[in-house]
């Protein structure tokens, strides 16, 4: 045999070795947990064989408690490129059989070195996290290579997509990567995030929780807003992150890619002209509205059960991606509230950051009122979505299709935050307030020397609500562009998106802006 066939041979030795992980032994157990190892997630994610690795022979340098006897080839993450549907994207994947996929000061060095290239090349990259958190035996060097993380995942912001997977446990300092990335997706009963644990939780505050409760998938996807989505297995959540890649572009300087469909663009819909409720006071989805006029009813959501009075998701419009953001009268009456304020704002800002249209679907009685809001800062967060409208400099598409009172009016891309097109329904309703709590304003005292204050009341009612609940006042001011007929909604979107495609606004020149976190 010669010389080079012994390297040849002692190379494939390795990589076997290398691929291994932290051993068969482990490896099965990790499956019969019915989870997939770090190398088989990375394989369902990106194209047949399209992946490239890198540093597959980086070891740790750690010399404390033994761990010079714990080395293992790759040291507990595999990183590298690859493509989803022919676009390159950049990955790493952590590898719970290598000591819980703990993170080190090495395996910190091989996730910066392909977010940094992530960042050169503009391509996405995504994270696949099951690691057990800092690798204790190393001490300030584990949380220094968190630190280096967390300054690419801020200065990665803006200019390439962030898609963080959560597949087991994610605690402590591990959490704040995924939450400085774009979207996070967690596994039901499989993974969960929190900053301390239950047992410390138990010991601090007394309270008795499990771990699902603390920091579960459906937690984060319902109450805390942390996840956009809770899949319901590892396949789950690989589908849905290549759905999502999608309706993106590759970074900050291109456009989402352009999709063939079949969808004609003036296509009616006669359903929407009777979809709106006689009654001002009673519901429907205005998701119905979504899936009758983006192309072939195809809708993505985004936080679907985390503040659902509000709806945010990807959709196409003639095969180019837009951003949506819808109130809901199923929910809330589709009030504006702290939860929904921040949900759409921070969608608006990833919209904005990558040159993907909004289209705003416009049916909000106002803010919620309360003390519990008022205590928790509504206003605040309230003007983080007024913000966000106000800065975007993307084309802003908004369509009035019931209520836009007040401030809420205001807020959801109105024609005054620099709205491009904004279109009404005959049903639309732009006012300081609704009818009944307008004349209780401006009657009040003339209502109670009446004989009959009902009857005076109703009446007044009835006047304001012919002279003011309409959307003729606010287009002979020019705010808005048309009435138009709901059937036509699609065609007057794409229409009006087409239109604004070369689009080129520009804010005052700044560091940045002061949003009101």
């Amino acid at each position: 045999m010669s010389l080079m066939q012994k390297k040849l041979d002692d190379l494939l030795q390795k990589r076997a070795e290398a691929r291994l992980g932290g051993g068969q032994e482990r490896i099965d157990a990790h499956h019969a947990k019915g989870r997939l190892t770090a190398r088989e997630r990375i394989n369902q994610l990106l194209d047949e064989g399209s992946f490239e690795e890198f540093d597959m022979f980086k070891t740790h340098r750690c010399h404390n408690f033994g761990m010079q006897e714990k080395v293992f080839l790759g040291d507990g993450v595999v990183t590298g490129y690859g493509t989803v549907d022919g676009r390159l994207v950049y990955v790493y994947a952590q590898d719970f059989t290598v000591l819980g996929g703990s993170l080190s000061e090495t395996l910190a060095e091989k996730i910066c070195k392909v977010m940094d290239l992530a960042v050169k090349n503009g391509a996405p990259v995504i994270g696949l996290n099951d690691s057990g958190g800092a690798r204790i035996q190393e001490g300030i060097e584990a949380l220094a290579g968190y630190s280096d993380i967390f300054l690419r995942n801020v200065m990665a912001s803006g200019v390439v997509p962030q898609i963080s997977a959560i597949f087991g446990p994610c605690a402590g300092g591990a959490v704040y990567s995924p939450a400085l990335t774009d979207f996070i997706v967690m596994v039901k009963n499989n993974s969960y995030m929190f900053l301390t644990g239950p047992k410390v939780v138990k010991s601090v505050t007394h309270e008795d929780v499990t771990v699902e409760e603390l920091g579960g998938a459906d937690m984060h996807a319902s109450q805390s807003g942390v996840a956009d989505y809770a899949a319901v297995d590892g396949m789950d959540a690989l589908n849905y992150v290549k759905k999502l890649l999608s309706f993106l572009p590759q970074n900050n300087m291109e456009n989402s890619p352009l999709v063939a469909t079949d969808d004609t663009p003036d296509r009616w819909d006669e359903g929407l002209n009777f979809l709106i409720p006689d009654s001002p006071n009673e519901a429907y989805d205005m998701k119905e509205v979504i899936v009758r006029t983006v192309d072939n009813g195809d809708f993505f959501e985004v936080k679907e059960k985390f503040a659902p009075n509000i709806i945010t998701g990807f959709g196409r419009y003639n095969g180019h991606s837009v951003g949506i953001v819808a109130n809901q009268p199923m929910h809330l009456s589709g009030v504006l509230d702290i939860n929904s304020s921040v949900k759409a704002s921070r969608f608006v800002r990833f919209c904005d950051c990558f040159n993907i249209p909004v289209v705003t679907l416009v049916d909000v009685p106002g803010f919620l009122p309360g003390t519990n809001q008022e205590y928790n800062g509504v206003i605040r967060n309230g003007a983080k979505l007024l913000y966000a409208y106000a800065e975007a400099t993307i084309p802003k598409v908004t369509v009035v299709t019931r209520k836009a009172y007040g401030g809420a009016y205001c807020v959801m891309s109105s024609k005054h935050l620099r709205g491009d097109i904004n279109y009404a329904w005959p049903s639309a309703e732009i006012a300081v307030m609704g009818g009944k709590g307008a004349v209780e304003v401006l009657y009040s005292r003339e209502a109670q020397s009446d004989d009959d204050p009902a009857a005076f009341l109703a009446e007044k009612e009835q006047e304001y609500s012919d002279t003011m609940a309409n959307p003729y006042i606010a287009a002979r001011r020019g705010y808005i562009d048309d009435i138009i007929e709901p059937a036509r909604t699609r065609f007057r979107i794409i229409k009006a998106l087409e239109m604004l495609k070369n689009k080129r606004e520009t804010n005052p020149m700044k560091k940045h802006g002061n949003i009101p976190l």
